[in-house]
């Protein structure tokens, strides 16, 4: 696991984003595994900048994201269908065939389930971005989620809504269940990225770097991954 510490969230979003852009440049054809949330959006304005000025391309990329609420239409402005046209998708020259995100609608979640595992299983992600929650979930993984998991339905946490609840009127807005890729998918990934920001990140990144690997903290797991880099700010990386 190789740890690259920087000042503030301005710097991580430019040291992460250029990894992804070194990928981009040296594989144009290359599979990526996307998040959604407050960490990478400043790392998507900056890929937006770095397409703006003719240095990479989305033309034959595509995109895998991690997870999905139920129960929002893809059109809700909090939909992670909605969060990636918004930050990244209508500002590149992506193909839309070629972006893929958990749909969630409709009565029959299991078959949804299924479906975008068969679309994991038949690809390779090359570079696999994830943020991290202060309990430790990767995706929408919860703590007590088994390592061997593939894409399924998830009841989300309290703890998790609560810290979601900010990008909605009320709790009660706040979806309870989602979709997410399982942990096994996630470990696929050829390399994965995971950047975090912020007091709020202090234990968790503890708990990643020096933590036993245990199913009640789900991140643990990519200590066991050949091709981990973690970004991190000062406050986040503050414990370790």
């Amino acid at each position: 696991m190789k740890i690259i510490r920087v000042k503030d969230y301005q710097e991580l979003s430019r040291v992460a984003s250029q990894l992804m852009i070194d990928l981009l440049q040296k594989k144009p054809n290359a599979t990526l595994g996307l998040a959604t949330g407050s960490s990478p959006i400043g790392l998507y304005q900056n890929l937006i900048q770095s397409y703006q000025r003719q240095e990479i391309s989305f033309a034959e990329v595509k995109t895998y994201n991690l997870d999905e609420y139920c129960g929002l239409p893809r059109s809700h402005p909090e939909s992670y269908h909605n969060f990636m046209h918004r930050h990244l998708f209508h500002h590149v020259d992506i193909k839309e065939e070629n972006v893929h995100v958990p749909s969630a609608e409709g009565n029959n979640l299991q078959a949804q389930c299924d479906a975008y595992n068969e679309l994991l299983h038949q690809a390779t992600i090359d570079l696999q971005l994830l943020g991290i929650g202060g309990n430790g979930h990767i995706g929408f993984n919860e703590p007590g989620t088994s390592f061997k998991t593939e894409t399924f339905v998830v009841r989300l946490t309290d703890k998790t809504r609560e810290d979601n609840k900010r990008f909605f009127n009320s709790l009660d807005e706040v979806p309870t269940h989602a979709i997410t890729m399982g942990i096994h998918n996630i470990m696929q990934a050829k390399e994965i990225l995971l950047i975090a920001s912020g007091k709020g990140k202090q234990q968790a990144v503890y708990e990643l770097v020096h933590g036993p690997v245990t199913e009640t903290f789900p991140a643990s797991i990519l200590q066991q991954h050949s091709h981990v880099t973690v970004v991190v700010d000062e406050e986040a990386a503050a414990l370790l």
